[in-house]
């Protein structure tokens, strides 16, 4: 008998929430929600520029976990909005170190998916004695081949009518390099440019991330707030290829050594192509690896979330 699919842990409050300065001028929004001193776990979102939402709580068993969330620099609820100053993959990595400290936990669990997943590798390859478990879905390692793939050739065959809207805004002799194009019009000091190139990023990533058309997902792409920050922050961190050097989160893959992993990857993920959760794989083989068929990016599609859950009940030793 085939078991049934995991689903998500009732609705949960925060038992605790505030903000962090973490210098630079920013100051970080966090919560925490299960119960407090249970096992410690931190859950980094996508994008970079997206957001927690409640229903990122409920990924973990309340009883067992005690868990911290947060909204990146200059997204959410944490100011200033859209920030890109002091805002990059370094800056982050050392707030997630704050995090931990303000927590009182010497080690926890890093759990992430697709920009979330960067970040928890590039976190855990810095700081490995900090980290008790990776649970990764959609990697993403950043490179320039998948932010070509994305932003340039590739998911433009699979989503043409989609990519044709995506590119309208910029003229044909800058499309050779849309991620530029976009930058200029995402820093531009004219506030109507700005947004009308933020809703048009935001738009093709909301619309590309999930197997079939899910408006619950792709909605709040368009919301105006949510894409200024989403599309300068994201835009931001991908012109600077993360502060990181090509491959390198492949290539320093062997201080994960050590330490259990669960990675999870929709077969059909158009930002993130199964390529490089493959990669991850050979060269951190002890990390469990569930690849999903019949499943795109997001971490709602059913395959996904049962096995993310399955994931974070099997590390804190619940079993079926």
């Amino acid at each position: 008998m085939t078991a049934a699919l995991r689903t998500l842990y009732p609705e949960i409050e925060p038992y605790a929430s505030g903000h962090l300065d973490v210098g630079d001028g920013h100051s970080v929004y966090w919560e925490r929600v299960g119960t407090p001193g249970a096992k410690p776990a931190v859950f980094l979102h996508g994008g970079p520029g997206g957001t927690i939402s409640p229903n990122h709580r409920r990924l973990f068993d309340p009883v067992l976990y005690d868990v911290t969330l947060f909204d990146q620099r200059g997204c959410g609820k944490s100011a200033p909005h859209a920030e890109i100053e002091a805002n990059t993959t370094w800056h982050l990595v050392a707030d997630i170190e704050r995090l931990r400290e303000m927590a009182g936990a010497e080690k926890w669990q890093v759990f992430g998916g697709s920009w979330g997943s960067t970040l928890a590798l590039a976190y855990a390859e810095k700081h490995p004695d900090r980290v008790t478990e990776l649970v990764l879905r959609g990697i993403y390692t950043l490179t320039k081949a998948e932010l070509d793939w994305y932003y340039q050739f590739g998911v433009s065959e699979m989503f043409p009518d989609k990519w044709e809207r995506f590119i309208a805004p910029i003229p044909e002799n800058e499309r050779h390099e849309m991620m530029n194009a976009y930058h200029r019009r995402l820093t531009s000091d004219n506030r109507a440019t700005r947004l009308a190139a933020a809703k048009s990023w935001s738009i093709w990533e909301g619309e590309t991330i999930t197997l079939l058309p899910e408006l619950s997902t792709s909605g709040r792409f368009e919301e105006d707030e949510f894409a200024d920050a989403f599309a300068r922050i994201e835009n931001h961190f991908f012109v600077n290829a993360g502060w990181m050097d090509d491959g390198q989160l492949l290539r320093d893959a062997h201080r994960l050594r050590g330490i259990p992993g669960v990675i999870v990857q929709g077969r059909y993920d158009m930002p993130c192509p199964a390529k490089y959760a493959w990669q991850l794989h050979k060269a951190w083989p002890e990390a469990d690896f569930h690849l999903i068929e019949g499943a795109g990016h997001a971490y709602s599609e059913p395959g996904i979330l049962d096995q993310l859950i399955r994931a974070t009940d099997k590390f804190a030793g619940k079993t079926e």
